[in-house]
């Protein structure tokens, strides 16, 4: 298939790039590098900087005709989505009509969306699966959500075809070892726990040691990048095969405390790792992970490298090479 990933210069993206490569793909990566970085395009693939708010560039992407379509370039920071609505109601929210529109106008009817389990808000009950009811907690996960009922409107009304993959955190590198883009920015708990190990932090900060967990740190569901990639391909592949849009969740099935990752990434790293415990942040729950029983059954996906010492080694080994 030829097929145009939106967000493909990006952490996400460029392995989901590598995996539609591997499955022999043509892939056009359509990015504005605003976190992508430029390194993580391959020299096979044509590349499109443009931007989803600029109608006239995803004209001039999807007049190339493409087979299928892949959206990864929302922003997907939780907290700041609080604080700048604006920012993420301008891009994820008008910048994917913007994609849907065109797309439909130049009759690109399949789509693949990274969504998130955000969508969820404080789970009712563990694990989460698809039905679980959804009542965002950040404005993050409400733009997520109101993108997948676009999508279902459009599939409707215009016969877009989509799988809509919701997940919670996003984690490790290439186990091959040939993406070697460091995230800009990072958030999240693993890059925070590598650039403390290299002394890039001084040290790090464990939020609550008191939650009814085994260890009393949350827990959460981290999947590996390269799984991520592989289920993006499958479920392309399910609905253009199928002409039937999808919903489903990708987790491990089970979670990894806070505690866990720190004492596996110091036994990998032989690095002290620093980490001072401090209060609870609002709203954060104790257990966050998902069930994926709808993705085996209808990608035959399921998790090959979400164990801590993959998720750790793969990043430790981009991180100490930086």
């Amino acid at each position: 298939m030829k097929v145009l990933v939106i967000g493909g210069a990006g952490y996400i993206g460029s392995h989901v790039v590598k995996e539609l490569m591997k499955n022999n793909h043509s892939v056009t990566v359509f990015d504005n590098l605003s976190s992508g970085l430029l390194q993580n395009l391959f020299p096979e693939n044509d590349f499109i900087a443009g931007n989803i708010l600029y109608k006239e560039d995803l004209e001039k992407a999807f007049s190339r005709g493409f087979d299928a379509f892949i959206h990864l370039a929302a922003f997907k920071a939780a907290g700041e989505s609080m604080v700048s609505p604006e920012k993420y109601s301008v891009n994820n929210i008008t910048g994917t009509l913007n994609i849907l529109n065109t797309a439909c106008e130049h009759k690109c009817l399949n789509m693949v969306f990274s969504s998130s389990a955000a969508i969820f808000g404080e789970p009712q009950y563990l694990p989460i699966d698809e039905d679980h009811p959804k009542n965002p907690e950040n404005y993050y996960g409400f733009t997520k959500l109101e993108i997948e009922r676009f999508m279902a409107w459009y599939d409707q009304l215009r016969g877009l075809k989509y799988a809509s993959l919701r997940y919670f955190n996003a984690a490790g590198y290439d186990v091959d070892g040939v993406l070697t883009g460091l995230e800009q920015n990072p958030a999240n708990l693993l890059p925070i726990i590598m650039e403390t190990a290299c002394g890039m932090r001084k040290e790090m900060k464990v939020f609550g040691t008191d939650y009814e967990t085994e260890d009393g740190t949350c827990i959460r569901d981290y999947v590996h990048v390269t799984d991520l990639a592989s289920a993006h391909v499958k479920a392309l592949e399910y609905i253009t095969k199928n002409s039937e849009s999808i919903t489903v969740n990708l987790g491990s099935g089970k979670g990894l405390s806070v505690f866990e990752m720190i004492n596996t990434a110091r036994k990998i790293t032989g690095r002290a790792i620093p980490s001072i415990n401090v209060e609870r942040r609002a709203g954060d729950p104790a257990c966050l992970y998902a069930v994926s029983e709808k993705a085996k059954k209808l990608l035959d996906w399921e998790t090959k490298y979400s164990d801590a010492d993959t998720l750790i080694r793969t990043t430790w080994n981009v991180y100490n090479k930086k």
